[in-house]
Protein backbone atom coordinates (compact mmCIF):
# COMPACT_ATOMS: atom_id res chain seq x y z
CA UNK A 1 0.00 0.00 0.00
CA UNK A 2 1.54 3.32 -1.08
CA UNK A 3 1.16 6.37 1.09
CA UNK A 4 -1.00 9.15 -0.30
CA UNK A 5 1.06 11.76 -2.12
CA UNK A 6 0.26 15.37 -2.94
CA UNK A 7 0.13 15.13 -6.73
CA UNK A 8 -1.22 18.05 -8.73
CA UNK A 9 -3.54 17.64 -11.68
CA UNK A 10 -2.15 18.24 -15.17
CA UNK A 11 -4.33 21.34 -15.33
CA UNK A 12 -1.89 22.97 -12.88
CA UNK A 13 1.02 22.57 -15.30
CA UNK A 14 2.07 25.74 -17.18
CA UNK A 15 0.09 24.77 -20.29
CA UNK A 16 -3.04 26.37 -21.68
CA UNK A 17 -6.01 24.10 -22.37
CA UNK A 18 -4.56 20.74 -21.36
CA UNK A 19 -6.26 18.10 -23.49
CA UNK A 20 -5.90 14.35 -23.26
CA UNK A 21 -3.49 13.15 -24.36
CA UNK A 22 -0.92 15.76 -23.43
CA UNK A 23 1.84 15.38 -26.02
CA UNK A 24 5.57 15.87 -25.59
CA UNK A 25 7.46 15.53 -28.87
CA UNK A 26 10.94 16.05 -30.22
CA UNK A 27 14.19 14.32 -31.08
CA UNK A 28 15.93 11.70 -29.02
CA UNK A 29 18.98 13.98 -28.99
CA UNK A 30 19.72 17.60 -29.67
CA UNK A 31 22.39 17.28 -32.37
CA UNK A 32 22.78 20.67 -34.02
CA UNK A 33 21.06 24.01 -33.67
CA UNK A 34 19.59 23.65 -37.16
CA UNK A 35 18.21 20.17 -36.45
CA UNK A 36 16.66 21.28 -33.17
CA UNK A 37 14.98 24.38 -34.60
CA UNK A 38 13.73 22.66 -37.77
CA UNK A 39 12.25 19.81 -35.75
CA UNK A 40 10.74 22.22 -33.24
CA UNK A 41 8.97 24.19 -35.95
CA UNK A 42 7.51 20.94 -37.31
CA UNK A 43 6.41 19.90 -33.81
CA UNK A 44 4.80 23.31 -33.30
CA UNK A 45 2.97 23.01 -36.64
CA UNK A 46 1.61 19.65 -35.49
CA UNK A 47 -0.08 21.40 -32.56
CA UNK A 48 2.15 19.90 -29.88
CA UNK A 49 2.73 22.17 -26.87
CA UNK A 50 5.94 20.69 -25.41
CA UNK A 51 9.25 20.16 -27.19
CA UNK A 52 11.63 17.52 -25.85
CA UNK A 53 15.28 16.92 -26.67
CA UNK A 54 17.98 14.92 -24.93
CA UNK A 55 20.97 17.05 -23.94
CA UNK A 56 22.79 14.45 -21.87
CA UNK A 57 22.39 10.87 -23.10
CA UNK A 58 23.23 7.93 -20.79
CA UNK A 59 24.20 5.31 -23.36
CA UNK A 60 24.74 1.59 -22.85
CA UNK A 61 28.23 1.55 -24.35
CA UNK A 62 31.09 4.09 -24.27
CA UNK A 63 32.12 5.85 -27.47
CA UNK A 64 28.47 6.25 -28.46
CA UNK A 65 27.05 9.75 -28.86
CA UNK A 66 26.32 10.80 -25.28
CA UNK A 67 24.64 14.10 -25.98
CA UNK A 68 25.73 17.55 -27.04
CA UNK A 69 25.86 18.76 -23.45
CA UNK A 70 25.06 22.17 -22.01
CA UNK A 71 25.47 23.82 -25.41
CA UNK A 72 22.13 22.29 -26.37
CA UNK A 73 20.37 24.25 -23.64
CA UNK A 74 20.97 27.42 -25.65
CA UNK A 75 19.16 25.80 -28.57
CA UNK A 76 16.21 24.95 -26.30
CA UNK A 77 16.08 28.60 -25.29
CA UNK A 78 15.85 29.52 -28.97
CA UNK A 79 13.06 26.98 -29.47
CA UNK A 80 11.10 28.60 -26.68
CA UNK A 81 11.73 32.12 -28.00
CA UNK A 82 10.86 31.30 -31.62
CA UNK A 83 7.91 28.92 -31.15
CA UNK A 84 6.49 29.64 -27.70
CA UNK A 85 6.55 25.94 -26.86
CA UNK A 86 7.56 24.68 -23.45
CA UNK A 87 10.81 22.73 -23.37
CA UNK A 88 11.73 19.47 -21.65
CA UNK A 89 14.92 17.51 -21.17
CA UNK A 90 16.34 14.60 -19.18
CA UNK A 91 18.46 15.11 -16.07
CA UNK A 92 20.62 12.51 -14.36
CA UNK A 93 22.33 14.45 -11.57
CA UNK A 94 22.26 17.68 -9.58
CA UNK A 95 24.53 19.50 -12.05
CA UNK A 96 22.13 18.73 -14.89
CA UNK A 97 19.28 20.12 -12.79
CA UNK A 98 21.20 23.30 -12.05
CA UNK A 99 22.08 23.89 -15.70
CA UNK A 100 18.60 23.04 -17.01
CA UNK A 101 16.84 25.30 -14.53
CA UNK A 102 19.34 28.06 -15.20
CA UNK A 103 18.53 27.83 -18.90
CA UNK A 104 14.80 28.07 -18.26
CA UNK A 105 13.84 24.50 -19.17
CA UNK A 106 10.18 24.08 -18.23
CA UNK A 107 9.85 20.33 -17.64
CA UNK A 108 12.36 17.69 -16.55
CA UNK A 109 12.31 13.94 -16.77
CA UNK A 110 14.37 11.28 -15.05
CA UNK A 111 15.48 8.46 -17.33
CA UNK A 112 15.14 4.73 -16.83
CA UNK A 113 18.83 4.22 -16.07
CA UNK A 114 18.67 6.87 -13.35
CA UNK A 115 15.43 5.67 -11.76
CA UNK A 116 17.16 2.40 -10.82
CA UNK A 117 19.58 4.30 -8.56
CA UNK A 118 17.98 5.72 -5.39
CA UNK A 119 21.14 7.72 -4.63
CA UNK A 120 20.93 9.48 -8.01
CA UNK A 121 17.20 10.11 -7.65
CA UNK A 122 17.72 11.56 -4.17
CA UNK A 123 20.48 13.82 -5.48
CA UNK A 124 18.11 15.13 -8.15
CA UNK A 125 15.31 15.52 -5.61
CA UNK A 126 17.55 17.52 -3.27
CA UNK A 127 18.57 19.78 -6.16
CA UNK A 128 14.89 20.40 -6.90
CA UNK A 129 13.86 21.16 -3.33
CA UNK A 130 11.66 24.25 -3.30
CA UNK A 131 11.31 24.34 -7.10
CA UNK A 132 7.86 24.36 -8.70
CA UNK A 133 8.51 22.47 -11.93
CA UNK A 134 6.90 19.41 -13.52
CA UNK A 135 9.03 16.28 -13.23
CA UNK A 136 8.31 13.02 -15.03
CA UNK A 137 9.88 9.74 -13.95
CA UNK A 138 10.50 6.91 -16.39
CA UNK A 139 10.10 3.37 -15.18
CA UNK A 140 13.39 1.70 -14.20
CA UNK A 141 14.92 -0.51 -16.87
CA UNK A 142 14.19 -3.57 -14.71
CA UNK A 143 10.56 -4.41 -13.84
CA UNK A 144 10.65 -3.12 -10.26
CA UNK A 145 7.49 -1.22 -9.35
CA UNK A 146 8.78 -0.34 -5.88
CA UNK A 147 11.82 1.46 -7.34
CA UNK A 148 9.53 3.42 -9.64
CA UNK A 149 7.19 4.41 -6.82
CA UNK A 150 10.16 5.15 -4.59
CA UNK A 151 11.49 7.68 -7.09
CA UNK A 152 8.10 9.42 -7.15
CA UNK A 153 8.03 9.46 -3.34
CA UNK A 154 11.53 10.99 -3.12
CA UNK A 155 10.47 13.85 -5.37
CA UNK A 156 7.21 14.32 -3.52
CA UNK A 157 9.08 14.48 -0.22
CA UNK A 158 10.96 17.62 -1.32
CA UNK A 159 7.76 19.39 -2.31
CA UNK A 160 7.43 18.57 -6.01
CA UNK A 161 3.70 18.25 -6.74
CA UNK A 162 3.66 18.39 -10.55
CA UNK A 163 4.65 14.76 -10.94
CA UNK A 164 4.00 12.19 -13.64
CA UNK A 165 5.24 8.74 -14.62
CA UNK A 166 6.52 7.63 -18.01
CA UNK A 167 6.02 4.03 -19.08
CA UNK A 168 8.84 3.17 -21.52
CA UNK A 169 8.96 -0.60 -21.15
CA UNK A 170 11.48 -2.91 -19.49
CA UNK A 171 14.72 -4.48 -20.63
CA UNK A 172 14.60 -8.19 -21.37
CA UNK A 173 17.02 -10.84 -22.58
CA UNK A 174 14.22 -12.43 -24.60
CA UNK A 175 13.77 -11.72 -28.29
CA UNK A 176 10.45 -9.92 -28.47
CA UNK A 177 8.46 -7.97 -31.00
CA UNK A 178 9.36 -4.75 -29.21
CA UNK A 179 12.66 -3.26 -28.11
CA UNK A 180 11.47 -3.18 -24.50
CA UNK A 181 8.84 -5.40 -22.92
CA UNK A 182 5.79 -3.23 -22.09
CA UNK A 183 4.64 -5.38 -19.15
CA UNK A 184 1.42 -3.36 -19.08
CA UNK A 185 0.44 -4.86 -15.73
CA UNK A 186 3.16 -2.81 -14.00
CA UNK A 187 1.92 0.67 -14.98
CA UNK A 188 -1.63 -0.55 -14.35
CA UNK A 189 -0.61 -1.47 -10.80
CA UNK A 190 1.16 1.89 -10.48
CA UNK A 191 -2.12 3.62 -11.35
CA UNK A 192 -3.99 1.49 -8.83
CA UNK A 193 -1.60 2.46 -6.07
CA UNK A 194 -1.17 6.11 -7.11
CA UNK A 195 -4.47 6.88 -8.85
CA UNK A 196 -3.82 10.63 -9.07
CA UNK A 197 -0.45 10.21 -10.78
CA UNK A 198 -0.62 11.10 -14.50
CA UNK A 199 0.77 8.33 -16.70
CA UNK A 200 2.56 9.05 -19.98
CA UNK A 201 3.45 6.40 -22.53
CA UNK A 202 6.77 6.41 -24.38
CA UNK A 203 5.96 4.22 -27.39
CA UNK A 204 9.26 5.15 -29.04
CA UNK A 205 11.31 3.29 -26.44
CA UNK A 206 8.80 0.48 -26.00
CA UNK A 207 8.75 -0.38 -29.69
CA UNK A 208 12.17 0.74 -30.90
CA UNK A 209 10.56 0.84 -34.34
CA UNK A 210 8.51 3.66 -35.84
CA UNK A 211 6.37 1.16 -37.78
CA UNK A 212 5.01 -0.20 -34.48
CA UNK A 213 4.23 3.11 -32.81
CA UNK A 214 0.55 3.19 -33.78
CA UNK A 215 -0.47 0.01 -31.97
CA UNK A 216 1.32 0.80 -28.71
CA UNK A 217 0.15 4.42 -28.72
CA UNK A 218 -3.45 3.32 -29.22
CA UNK A 219 -3.21 0.71 -26.48
CA UNK A 220 -1.95 3.32 -24.02
CA UNK A 221 -4.98 5.48 -24.83
CA UNK A 222 -7.29 2.50 -24.36
CA UNK A 223 -5.70 2.07 -20.92
CA UNK A 224 -6.55 5.70 -20.14
CA UNK A 225 -3.03 7.13 -20.05
CA UNK A 226 -2.98 10.90 -19.72
CA UNK A 227 -0.09 11.67 -22.05
CA UNK A 228 2.45 10.62 -24.66
CA UNK A 229 6.14 11.38 -25.05
CA UNK A 230 7.20 10.50 -28.59
CA UNK A 231 10.49 10.96 -30.40
CA UNK A 232 10.36 12.99 -33.59
CA UNK A 233 13.19 14.18 -35.83
CA UNK A 234 13.25 16.35 -38.95
CA UNK A 235 15.33 13.65 -40.69
CA UNK A 236 14.99 10.42 -38.68
CA UNK A 237 17.20 8.23 -40.85
CA UNK A 238 20.13 10.56 -40.17
CA UNK A 239 19.55 10.82 -36.41
CA UNK A 240 22.64 10.42 -34.23
CA UNK A 241 20.79 8.17 -31.77
CA UNK A 242 17.78 5.85 -31.95
CA UNK A 243 17.15 6.60 -35.62
CA UNK A 244 14.86 3.61 -36.15
CA UNK A 245 12.28 4.67 -33.57
CA UNK A 246 11.92 8.34 -34.51
CA UNK A 247 9.44 9.73 -37.02
CA UNK A 248 9.05 13.07 -38.75
CA UNK A 249 6.85 15.76 -37.20
CA UNK A 250 4.39 15.30 -40.07
CA UNK A 251 4.18 11.56 -39.47
CA UNK A 252 3.72 12.24 -35.77
CA UNK A 253 0.85 14.58 -36.57
CA UNK A 254 -0.76 11.83 -38.67
CA UNK A 255 -0.28 9.24 -35.92
CA UNK A 256 -1.99 11.50 -33.39
CA UNK A 257 -4.83 12.30 -35.80
CA UNK A 258 -5.57 8.58 -36.18
CA UNK A 259 -5.82 7.90 -32.45
CA UNK A 260 -9.21 6.79 -31.18
CA UNK A 261 -9.89 8.46 -27.83
CA UNK A 262 -12.47 6.81 -25.62
CA UNK A 263 -14.11 8.04 -22.43
CA UNK A 264 -13.13 6.35 -19.15
CA UNK A 265 -16.75 6.43 -17.99
CA UNK A 266 -20.08 6.40 -19.83
CA UNK A 267 -22.46 9.29 -19.23
CA UNK A 268 -25.47 7.15 -20.02
CA UNK A 269 -27.67 5.35 -17.50
CA UNK A 270 -28.60 2.49 -19.83
CA UNK A 271 -24.97 1.78 -20.68
CA UNK A 272 -23.92 1.99 -17.03
CA UNK A 273 -26.73 -0.36 -15.97
CA UNK A 274 -25.75 -2.89 -18.63
CA UNK A 275 -22.10 -2.69 -17.61
CA UNK A 276 -23.14 -3.09 -13.98
CA UNK A 277 -25.02 -6.30 -14.75
CA UNK A 278 -22.11 -7.73 -16.73
CA UNK A 279 -19.63 -6.77 -14.02
CA UNK A 280 -21.84 -8.53 -11.48
CA UNK A 281 -21.43 -11.70 -13.54
CA UNK A 282 -17.65 -11.17 -13.53
CA UNK A 283 -17.73 -10.82 -9.73
CA UNK A 284 -19.64 -14.10 -9.46
CA UNK A 285 -17.13 -15.89 -11.67
CA UNK A 286 -14.25 -14.45 -9.64
CA UNK A 287 -15.82 -15.83 -6.48
CA UNK A 288 -16.21 -19.25 -8.08
CA UNK A 289 -12.60 -19.16 -9.30
CA UNK A 290 -11.40 -18.54 -5.76
CA UNK A 291 -13.55 -21.38 -4.46
CA UNK A 292 -12.11 -23.71 -7.12
CA UNK A 293 -8.58 -22.64 -6.20
CA UNK A 294 -9.34 -23.26 -2.54
CA UNK A 295 -10.51 -26.79 -3.38
CA UNK A 296 -7.42 -27.37 -5.51
CA UNK A 297 -5.15 -26.25 -2.68
CA UNK A 298 -6.89 -28.59 -0.26
CA UNK A 299 -6.03 -31.49 -2.57
CA UNK A 300 -2.46 -30.19 -2.86
CA UNK A 301 -2.21 -30.15 0.94
CA UNK A 302 -3.48 -33.73 1.13
CA UNK A 303 -0.82 -34.71 -1.39
CA UNK A 304 1.73 -32.83 0.71
CA UNK A 305 0.89 -34.89 3.80
CA UNK A 306 1.10 -38.10 1.76
CA UNK A 307 4.50 -37.09 0.37
CA UNK A 308 5.77 -36.34 3.86
CA UNK A 309 4.60 -39.71 5.19
CA UNK A 310 6.29 -41.51 2.31
CA UNK A 311 9.45 -39.38 2.11
CA UNK A 312 8.73 -38.05 -1.40
CA UNK A 313 10.05 -34.71 -2.67
CA UNK A 314 7.66 -31.81 -3.09
CA UNK A 315 8.57 -31.22 -6.74
CA UNK A 316 8.25 -33.80 -9.50
CA UNK A 317 9.49 -32.14 -12.66
CA UNK A 318 7.88 -34.62 -15.03
CA UNK A 319 4.46 -34.17 -13.43
CA UNK A 320 4.78 -30.38 -13.53
CA UNK A 321 5.88 -30.48 -17.17
CA UNK A 322 2.83 -32.57 -18.07
CA UNK A 323 0.48 -30.18 -16.25
CA UNK A 324 1.89 -27.13 -18.01
CA UNK A 325 1.98 -28.76 -21.44
CA UNK A 326 -1.62 -29.95 -21.15
CA UNK A 327 -2.81 -26.59 -19.81
CA UNK A 328 -1.09 -24.69 -22.62
CA UNK A 329 -2.73 -26.94 -25.20
CA UNK A 330 -6.20 -26.57 -23.69
CA UNK A 331 -5.72 -22.85 -23.16
CA UNK A 332 -4.73 -22.32 -26.77
CA UNK A 333 -7.87 -24.10 -27.97
CA UNK A 334 -9.94 -21.84 -25.72
CA UNK A 335 -8.37 -18.69 -27.13
CA UNK A 336 -6.00 -17.81 -24.29
CA UNK A 337 -2.48 -16.55 -24.94
CA UNK A 338 0.47 -18.74 -24.05
CA UNK A 339 1.81 -15.97 -21.81
CA UNK A 340 -1.42 -15.88 -19.80
CA UNK A 341 -1.59 -19.65 -19.30
CA UNK A 342 2.09 -19.77 -18.40
CA UNK A 343 1.75 -17.03 -15.81
CA UNK A 344 -1.48 -18.42 -14.36
CA UNK A 345 -0.37 -22.01 -13.92
CA UNK A 346 3.12 -21.11 -12.74
CA UNK A 347 1.53 -18.97 -10.01
CA UNK A 348 -0.85 -21.79 -9.03
CA UNK A 349 1.96 -24.33 -9.06
CA UNK A 350 4.22 -22.14 -6.94
CA UNK A 351 1.47 -21.66 -4.36
CA UNK A 352 0.96 -25.44 -4.27
CA UNK A 353 4.69 -25.91 -3.66
CA UNK A 354 4.62 -23.31 -0.89
CA UNK A 355 1.68 -25.05 0.80
CA UNK A 356 3.37 -28.46 0.59
CA UNK A 357 6.70 -27.11 1.87
CA UNK A 358 4.91 -25.71 4.92
CA UNK A 359 3.57 -29.20 5.58
CA UNK A 360 6.96 -30.83 5.02
CA UNK A 361 8.68 -28.47 7.43
CA UNK A 362 5.98 -28.37 10.09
Amino acid sequence: MSKELNIADLSSWPIENVDRPLIIGGPCSAETEEQVLETAKGIKAAGIPIFRAGIWKPRTRPNSFEGIGAQGLIWLQKVKAETGMLTATEVANAKHVELALGAGVDILWIGARTTVNPFAVQEIADALRGKDIPVLVKNPINPDLELWIGAIERLSAVGITKLAAIHRGFSTYQKLKYRNDPQWQIPIEMKRRLPNLPMFCDPSHITGDRSLLDEVTQKSMDLNYEGLIIESHCNPTEAWSDAKQQLTPKSLEELLANLVLRDPEADNEVINNTLGELRHLIDDFDQKLLELLENRMQVAKTIGHYKKENNITVLQNKRWGNILEKSLDIGKKKGFSEQFINSLFKAIHQESINQQEDIMNA
